[in-house]
């Protein structure tokens, strides 16, 4: 046994000293063995990560048959164990839970957004059927997001986008705070590099002064407590730097601007000493007016219940306060996990139908989609943390994602409802369908028996996945041969915008593929769901275009791509690029992203322009779908004379000289400037490009490097932009 699974044994025996190690004991085994030979980017052998994510398990003191089963997690994606062998030997309850998790590496898709939408498709469905399988996942996601520095710049940037815009928000969809909060900073870490790092470094300096203030608050906090007999726990912490960079951006403030960095949290044993305490402290500090929230009279979705209130300190500046019980402040933090806690265990079980309800809407809601692109958009609303809570005439508290309708509303009361709406009234007053909801707003619906049904524009001011398929539902069942003659209407004036003949694209040939695709039976299905608003004429016609051009495009030959320069070109051409096979090539550098020597390159073969060199971190390659069809391998040359233009975003805390402090130091180095612009934004920070004439990377990191070390100046970006 190794030292990692030895550590996660003691974790165990530590809260369940009852646990079944000898199962664990058979997983770690069986997984060490079908995992031989394989290594992790870091270099470390495999099976140290399944065992690290076990541990993240077992940090959550859930059972033997879940810890097995994050132990087990990669077996049948990444090794030759299958899914009968693991049933046999461990039990179909554990290998349930660990082909939940499998992505479905054995199935052919086109894109990476295809594949991406199929795993979460499978993940969203198996969470269905049993939740321990997102808690392994999100498990498994938290293990490589805390190594993803040993991976390329690409995949750091693909995983950490993805983590952000869905493991982070289905995290807080289930109540596991301590997950969403780390999933979170460590994205933004990747994504967003030296704006992390200026955060880290501020609140670090700051941090004796602010760990003083926090200690004499609480400190004051306890001591009134304690006089008023309430047993309670204050804790203090500074909010995650994510929370902290969002509220900077969203205000267009700096991080001197931001005055509630610190929340202080107060956990008592039970509802009635929250309220009390809420007094206490109103009492003790001035609360500043529209910053009280009752989350534990109107819960979350995710059901996380806590009073939150901000006040002002002794010092004037606010905090947070928020004040909580101990059952709530655990389902807080561990959210859904916490019912599946070993003690629980499955006798839980039998409760999680209600509290699982909006999955299982998800699952349904989602399966109307058979468009990639929209069902990710689409799940991403439904994922994302925003609210807005909004009553029935008598009283009934409705939670709505954030941007809702009184539409939304309509249809989420009951599907009838929204298709005999005709009118809606907010706070007593007619207002139109598609005005924005509130927090506190009162919505009353009006309906009429003589109502045809919803209108389809009303599928445009929607923001609930909800209210979308219900529309559709009504279009898909009401109107078939209608929305099948709207669908062609729709694909024929798109045919004609692109220039597209009907009777060309529309072949047997190419379109039976396309519907096979998108899961039609036939080609009316498909201009009916085009009419109701399933998929859209473009995506279908995309596609077409593409099956059609298997038979029809004409590859342009390689040479086309060379022109006639100087003889003997063996070093490279005029920018200093070798494109690898062909001895003569036009080739250009990108504005987009501006490569200089040093930089990892890539070659992007374009149509009779040659070659464009990128970086292989450019925004425009990582995101183009059909890259890799048209990549073509490139080197710097090893010598040459040439010199490149690159541009630097620099910002900083605007004061006096700042601007010639910079050219100084760049005239200095001897290097030319060919472009300086500066401007400064209204909450005093200064944004300087500088284009700068360079031989390569190591002069362009020298500039940063001294630049970095002027006053006030906290992030220097590259160019790095779409097109």
């Amino acid at each position: 046994m190794n030292k990692q699974f030895n550590e996660l044994v003691e974790i165990i025996k530590a809260y369940n000293p009852n646990s079944n190690i000898e199962l664990i004991t058979e997983a770690y085994l069986f997984a060490k063995q079908a995992h031989e030979g394989q290594m992790r980017a870091s270099k470390e052998p495999f099976i140290s990560h399944p065992v690290n994510v076990a541990k993240i398990l077992a940090t959550l003191e859930l059972n033997s048959k879940t810890i097995a089963a994050g132990i087990l997690h990669d077996v049948i994606e990444d090794t030759d164990a299958t899914y009968e062998q693991v049933k046999e030997k461990f039990g179909s309850e554990i290998v349930t839970m660990v082909d939940g998790v499998s992505k479905l590496s054995m199935i052919n898709l086109d894109t990476k957004k295809e594949q991406q939408v199929e795993n979460i498709r499978k993940m969203l469905l198996a969470m269905t059927k049993d939740i321990r399988v997102i808690i392994i996942k999100l498990s498994d996601r938290l293990h490589n997001m805390r190594t993803l520095e040993f991976v390329t710049r690409e995949k750091q940037i693909f995983k950490a986008t993805e983590t952000l815009e869905v493991y982070a928000p289905i995290a807080h969809r289930l109540g596991m705070s301590a997950f969403k909060w780390e999933l979170e900073d460590l994205s933004f870490r990747y994504l967003h590099t030296d704006e992390y790092y200026n955060l880290v470094k501020i609140i670090s300096s700051k941090r004796k002064a602010r760990e003083s203030y926090i200690d004499s608050i609480k400190k004051t906090i306890s001591k009134n407590l304690e006089e008023r007999n309430i047993s309670a726990t204050v804790e203090g912490r500074v909010k995650h730097l994510f929370s902290i960079y969002n509220k900077m951006k969203k205000q267009e403030k700096s991080i001197d601007q931001i005055y509630d960095l610190f929340a202080l949290r107060i956990i008592v044993d039970n509802v009635n000493d929250c309220y009390a305490v809420l007094g206490f402290i109103h009492d003790m500090y001035k609360p500043m007016p529209g910053r009280f929230k009752d989350y534990i009279s109107m819960p979350k979705n995710n059901r996380y219940q806590s009073l939150h209130t901000t006040v002002i300190g002794s010092k004037g500046q606010p905090f947070e306060v928020q004040i909580r019980s101990k059952e709530m402040h655990q389902i807080a933090e561990l959210g859904i996990a916490a019912h599946w806690r070993y003690k629980q265990g499955v006798k839980e079980q039998e409760n999680m139908e209600s509290k699982l309800a909006w999955l299982r809407q998800l699952v349904e809601w989602q399966s109307d989609t058979s468009d990639a692109d929209e069902f990710y958009d689409t799940l991403k609303v439904d994922l994302f943390t925003d609210e807005v809570f909004v009553f029935t005439p008598t009283g009934d508290v409705k939670n709505l994602p954030a941007g809702s309708t009184s539409i939304d509303f309509a249809y989420y009361i009951h599907s009838a409802v929204g298709n005999k709406m005709i009118g809606a009234k907010i706070n007593n007053k007619m207002e139109p369908l598609s005005t924005i909801l509130e927090n506190g707003d009162i919505v009353e619906i009006i309906t009429s028996a003589s109502s045809k049904g919803p209108s389809r524009d009303w599928l445009k001011v929607v923001a609930s996945s909800s209210a979308k398929s219900k529309i559709r539902q009504f279009f898909k069942k009401e109107n078939r041969g209608e929305n099948i003659e709207k669908g062609k209407e729709m694909v024929e004036r798109e045919l004609k915008r692109q220039k597209l003949v009907f009777s060309e694209i529309f072949n047997p040939k190419y379109y039976d593929a396309t519907i096979k695709k998108y899961n039609f039976k036939t080609l009316d299905d498909a201009f009916c769901a085009i009419g109701y608003a399933g998929i859209t004429a473009n995506k279908i016609i995309s596609r077409l275009k593409e099956e059609y051009r298997k038979d029809h495009q004409v590859e342009i030959p390689i040479e086309e791509l060379v022109v006639p320069k100087k003889d003997n070109v063996p070093s490279g051409n005029e920018q200093g690029i070798i494109v690898k096979e062909i001895t003569n090539c036009l080739v250009k550098i990108s504005q987009c992203c501006t490569p200089v020597p040093g930089d990892d390159i890539v070659g992007y073969i374009t149509r009779g322009r040659g070659v464009t060199i990128h970086r292989k971190d450019c925004i425009n390659i990582i995101n183009d779908k059909g890259f890799e069809e048209r990549q073509i391998e490139v080197l710097w040359a090893k010598n040459t004379d040439s010199n490149y233009n690159a541009e630097i975003t620099i910002k900083a805390y605007d004061r006096n000289n700042l601007l010639s402090e910079i050219t100084n130091l760049i005239n200095d180095m001897k290097i030319a400037m060919r472009k300086v612009e500066a401007n400064a934004t209204d909450d005093g920070i200064a944004i300087i490009k500088v284009m700068v004439e360079i031989a390569g990377k190591e002069e362009l990191s020298k500039i940063i490097k001294k630049v970095k070390r002027l006053s006030g100046v906290f992030e220097i970006t590259r160019k790095n932009k779409r097109k």
